[in-house]
């Protein structure tokens, strides 16, 4: 049966096993002349087998010889690609570390500068005094509740009151070994009786969230005093049971009259009761007792 079959409207083909064939005898073909080229050059040959290579090997060489290159280029970007993306991670990891460094000497300096202000509060004071920061909080946008990391263990105890940014925050409801609550003044349930200072008058303050939330104020009522204004200090009064005397509580911001002729209204802490951080804790002078 003939290699090459032919039927009606098709095309010449080969079947593989004969094709296989013709392809090693190619091969073995162009090894014999590879091998023999001295012999073959300098024979009757030579100018056959030359034209031969000229139109069938040379082109193949050089074809050969273009795809190795740009395999071999490719194999090299490829590996400068690889060079780049571990070099790119290890930048990546640089960058985040150095972020991160960065972060915590930015906290640093920020608490520094913390510190000193809690210094020159202490300083115009003269309190003897601890520092603690603040490490949670209840629920919520305000400070009125909030855990400091001193306790027992640093001789902190019930009542004691809580300095910042000036003024008065609050006082220690509750504490542990290490660590303690404290209540703000800008809470529901909290009063402290304060002293105009410009009058020597004393009012009763009250706090509230809800007008903190509203306007940034706490309330103040039961006042006496006509000659009462807007921006004058309020303090700690010396008879307060829960707080010590002279601290800032804030600034007058409204005033209304009340129908017993008393005045009452709205006073602007002096303490930023957002952004607490880092806190005094007032460890002596006591508050006034009453017997």
């Amino acid at each position: 049966m003939s290699p090459v079959i032919r039927r009606n409207g098709e095309e010449f083909t080969v079947p593989s096993k004969y094709l296989l064939s013709i392809l090693t005898a190619l091969c073995i073909v162009l090894m014999l002349i590879t091998f023999n080229a001295d012999k073959i050059n300098a024979g009757p040959l030579e100018g056959p087998i030359n034209a031969f290579a000229s139109v069938f090997m040379m082109p193949l060489q050089r074809g050969i010889t273009t795809v190795g290159t740009k395999i071999k280029n490719t194999a090299d970007r490829l590996s400068e690609i690889s060079r780049l993306l571990d070099e790119n991670e290890r930048l990546k990891a640089k960058v985040d570390e150095l972020t991160i460094e960065n972060s915590k000497l930015q906290q640093d300096k920020y608490e520094l500068i913390e510190f000193r202000e809690l210094k020159e509060l202490d300083d115009q004071y003269n309190f003897d005094t601890v520092a603690a920061k603040v490490v949670s909080k209840e629920p919520g946008k305000w400070y009125d509740s909030f855990i400091i990391n001193k306790g027992e263990d640093d001789g902190l105890e019930v009542d004691m009151n809580i300095l910042a940014d000036g003024g008065l925050v609050g006082r220690i409801i509750k504490l542990g070994p290490d660590w303690a609550q404290v209540r703000a003044i800008i809470s529901d349930d909290n009063n402290v009786t304060g002293t105009v200072l410009a009058l020597k008058k004393n009012l009763n303050v009250s706090g509230s969230l809800k007008e903190y939330d509203l306007s940034g104020n706490i309330t103040f009522s039961r006042f006496k005093d006509d000659k009462v204004a807007r921006g004058d200090s309020v303090v700690t009064s010396s008879i307060s049971e829960k707080y010590i005397p002279g601290v800032l509580i804030g600034y007058i911001s409204e005033i209304e009259n009340e129908p017993d002729n008393t005045k009452k209204g709205t006073i602007t802490p002096a303490v930023d009761f957002e952004h607490l951080d880092i806190v005094l804790v007032v460890k002596n002078p006591k508050p006034f007792k009453q017997k």
